[in-house]
């Protein structure tokens, strides 16, 4: 293993955004193509807005992507006391402050600057130090460099250069005693030893603060890579109206787990013109450097495009196991009816969501169904009694109920009969369906099995007469 360690650092605020699993799995192709470490870090430090719900939500998103972590999940609110020790670290050192301004002082002071034209950032009324009572309340500030220029070379956006002098003197600690964002991310990577830090290009602004605070400290900067966001089709933020963000939310909707990951990754990278990539693949193939610039837009038809390919690539038996949930939910028992693999396979050229199969997959259970009025009246007709009644006597007869079989079956039928299949064959898809839109009949039988077929063919014969 390397000493390359990388991070996923969600806040436990909501569910897993498409964005940030986005994220997580660069983090993760790096880490695994590098041989290094990947960590699963929950930044829970805003106690009023994290959750367990959400933090289960992550941790379900993660573990659905199949992007296993080797250390963690660590969690910022049991490390408040190591917090502590690095505020009070720069306090003793002259690096850091106590600020006794009022938020009503701080307010004025904005107004202000902002009237005189001025950056509103703090004036450094306490940063050489004052003498307050000790019962007034106050943060502590990042006493920060005000000359000078912060540079750092974006693995993904190139050099990027801040002046100091528009820096303002960071909080790190809130006059309640709890650590800020930025100071915690610091201590984080730096005591967990994160050599690369991958994430959304919102935190760019916050990039030189941290930086600045890792030299305070004595800690080697990381490199960092900014990946830029998603975007809906109108060029904006993805967002609930551009339809679901949520991770698991495309779980319930009937997508793979292999092609949610084969989309992300190229929402904003790429190999050449290859489209499909097996999980060896990417993490033989995967470089940050790869990303673009520009931010990438989320195409449902694409993803719905890439589902179908994996739904039609993967094994029944895998297939069937995670549509029982689905068959379920539609009040069905899949135990009850025909072997479900089979089923699985006549649906699998059809379906690009195992919702979409779930619904093609009922008439497979429900032997006693209504049948569509439309097909019944143009073909369960007087006419096709005969014909299916016919053909019934001749499958109950059959030994080899195979698709092959079947098929020879219905070769030697309409050869006897002298008609075509298409004068007998939409009465039977009737009357094994209910509907003409169905995978093949020879498909049909098979997965419905003689016994079952027979009955269907029976009934129609029936309801004929």
């Amino acid at each position: 293993m390397s000493d390359v360690r990388l991070r996923f650092a969600p806040s436990p605020t909501g569910y897993l955004h498409v964005g940030g699993a986005r994220t997580a799995l660069f983090n993760w192709l790096l880490s695994r193509r590098e041989k290094g470490t990947f960590i699963l870090r929950i930044e829970d430090t805003d106690v009023a807005r994290s959750t367990q719900e959400s933090v289960d939500a992550i941790l379900q998103g993660m573990e659905w992507l199949g992007l296993d972590w080797d250390e963690g999940p660590f969690y910022q609110s049991e490390r408040f006391p190591v917090y502590k020790e690095f505020v009070e670290k720069l306090v003793a050192e002259g690096k850091a402050y106590r600020c006794y301004c009022t938020p009503e002082e701080l307010e004025a002071k904005r107004e202000l600057a902002m009237k005189e034209g001025r950056k509103p950032k703090y004036d450094g009324t306490c940063r050489n130090g004052v003498e307050e009572p000790g019962d007034k309340p106050y943060v502590i500030r990042f006493k920060a460099p005000h000359e000078g220029v912060t540079v750092f070379d974006d693995l993904i956006k190139g050099r990027i250069a801040f002046n100091n002098d528009e820096l303002d003197d960071l909080i790190i600690q809130r006059s309640d005693g709890t650590p800020t964002y930025n100071f915690v991310v610091v201590i984080d990577d730096a005591t967990m030893g994160i050599t690369t830090v991958i994430r959304g290009d919102d935190h760019i602004n916050n990039t030189p603060r941290q930086i600045l605070l890792y030299e305070a400290l004595g800690y080697p900067v990381p490199r960092f890579a900014h990946v830029p966001m998603i975007l809906g089709a109108d060029k904006t933020r993805l967002s609930k109206r551009h339809g679901a963000t949520s991770v698991m939310a495309y779980r319930d909707m009937g997508f793979l787990p292999e092609a949610m990951v084969n989309y992300l990754v190229r929402l904003g990278w790429s190999h050449g013109d290859q489209e499909i990539f097996s999980r060896e693949e990417l993490i033989e193939k995967f470089s940050i450097e790869a990303v673009g610039k520009s931010a990438g837009v989320f195409n449902p038809d694409k993803l719905l495009w890439l589902n179908h390919h994996y739904i039609k690539e993967s094994a029944p038996e895998r297939l069937a196991e995670l549509l029982v949930p689905f068959m379920k939910e539609r009040g069905i028992d899949p135990e009850s009816g025909p072997n479900l693999p089979l089923v699985v396979k006549t649906l699998q050229e059809r379906s690009r969501t195992l919702v979409e199969m779930a619904d093609g997959a009922i008439f497979y259970y429900q032997g006693d169904f209504a049948y569509d009025e439309q097909a019944a009246a143009k073909h369960l007709v007087p006419d096709a009694a005969p014909l299916l009644k016919a053909l019934a006597d001749k499958l109950e007869a059959l030994a080899d109920c195979s698709q092959t079989g079947i098929e020879a079956l219905f070769k030697e039928f309409i050869a006897e009969k002298g008609i075509k299949l298409g004068q007998v064959g939409p009465a039977v898809r009737v009357s094994l369906c209910g509907g003409t839109a169905s995978p093949g009949i020879y498909e049909v039988i098979e997965a419905l099995g003689k016994e079952e077929a027979l009955r269907r063919l029976r009934r129609a014969v029936a309801i004929i007469g």
